[in-house]
């Protein structure tokens, strides 16, 4: 489940824009949504990198990063899967 939505409501909202959009801009969306979670993914990395920068500077615990570092990698299968859900639509169409 990503955001709330489920893997029937993903397809769903697929088949929509092939319908209503055609099938020739598939491959321009899924290209634009990759290069999107890829600036989304820079910028969490990016994030990430300057707390645990400020946080060694100020002398805090940094003991909570491994607690974080299993949420992203969570967050980082949910947009995996999701990938490969729409890839998968596409390589059938």
């Amino acid at each position: 489940m990503f955001l709330f939505i489920g893997g029937v409501e993903i397809i769903v909202i697929i088949l929509a824009y092939v319908m209503i959009f055609g099938a020739k801009n598939v491959p321009e969306v899924a290209r634009q949504l990759g290069k999107g979670f890829r600036q989304l993914k820079d910028a969490t990395n990016d994030v990430k990198r300057e707390i645990l920068n400020t946080a060694e500077k100020q002398g805090v615990d940094t003991s909570i990063v491994d607690s974080v570092k299993k949420e992203v990698a969570e967050l980082g299968s949910g947009v995996r899967k999701m990938t490969e859900e729409i890839e998968g639509t596409i390589k059938r169409d």
